[in-house]
C-alpha cells in the first residue's frame, strides 16, 4: 500500500494559511516600519526648514532691513506713534550716517532698546541750539521739517570723532543727544526708509 503524499487535505490549508499570516504580518511591519521612517524624516524636515527659516530671517534683520514700531511723540510729526517703520540697513554697512537721516539707534547704557531720531551732527560738527533753531558750525538751519521747535538753549558742542549728535523732530519733548550726548556710530542700526502702516499713511521719510 503506497502511503506516500497522504497528508491530511486540511493540514495543507493549514501551511498555506499560516505562510499567508506570516506575509501579511511582515507586510505590515514593514508598512509600520516605513511610516514611523517617514513620520521621522517630516519632523527632521520640518526642523530643518525652521532653522534655515531662521537663519534667513536673521541675516535679512541685520544686513537688509526689519520693521520697526515708533514708540512714542518725539519725532512728531515727521514720525507718530504706533507708526510702522522700514529700517534699511545697506546704507551704513557701506558708509556712515549722513546729516539729517532720520535713524534707528541704541543709547549707551540702555542695552538693546531701539530709539529713533534724527541726525544733525556729524563727528567733528560744532553744535548749538539757539533761540529755536539749530546751528551747525556757524550755520543756522531752518529745518522746516519741525513743527515744535525746541524751548531749551544749548550752546555750541562739539562732536567727538567717532559719534552722531542726534536730536527728535519734537524737540520740545525728546530724550536725544541735547541731554544724553553724542552717540557713537556703532550704535547707529539703519536708516528709517519708510512708514509702511498704517496703509493709508504709507510714505517716505526724508
Amino acid at each position: 500500500m503506497n502511503t506516500e503524499n497522504t497528508r491530511p487535505e486540511e493540514e495543507q490549508v493549514d501551511v498555506t494559511a499560516d505562510a499567508a499570516e506570516t506575509a501579511e504580518e511582515e507586510t505590515s511591519g514593514k508598512k509600520k516600519k516605513k511610516k514611523k521612517k517617514s513620520l521621522k524624516r517630516e519632523i527632521i524636515e520640518w526642523i530643518a526648514t525652521l532653522v534655515v527659516a531662521l537663519l534667513i530671517a536673521t541675516v535679512v534683520k541685520t544686513y537688509l532691513a526689519e520693521f520697526v514700531v515708533v514708540d512714542g511723540r518725539s519725532m512728531m510729526h515727521t514720525l507718530l506713534d504706533k507708526e510702522i517703520m522700514l529700517v534699511t540697513k545697506p546704507e551704513y554697512l557701506n558708509g556712515d550716517p549722513e546729516r539729517f537721516d532720520v535713524v534707528v539707534c541704541h543709547y549707551p547704557n540702555r542695552g538693546e532698546t531701539y530709539f529713533v531720531k534724527r541726525v544733525v551732527g556729524l563727528p567733528g560738527d560744532k553744535v548749538a541750539v539757539l533761540d529755536g533753531y539749530l546751528y551747525i558750525n556757524g550755520e543756522k538751519y531752518p529745518e522746516d521739517y519741525l513743527t515744535i521747535r525746541p524751548d531749551y538753549m544749548m550752546y555750541e558742542y562739539t562732536v567727538p570723532e567717532g559719534h552722531y549728535f542726534v536730536l527728535g523732530d519734537n524737540r520740545a519733548s525728546s530724550n536725544d543727544s541735547h541731554i544724553i550726548g553724542p552717540i557713537p556710530r556703532e550704535m547707529i542700526i539703519g536708516k528709517v526708509h519708510s512708514v509702511i502702516f498704517p496703509f493709508d499713511s504709507i510714505r517716505t521719510i526724508e
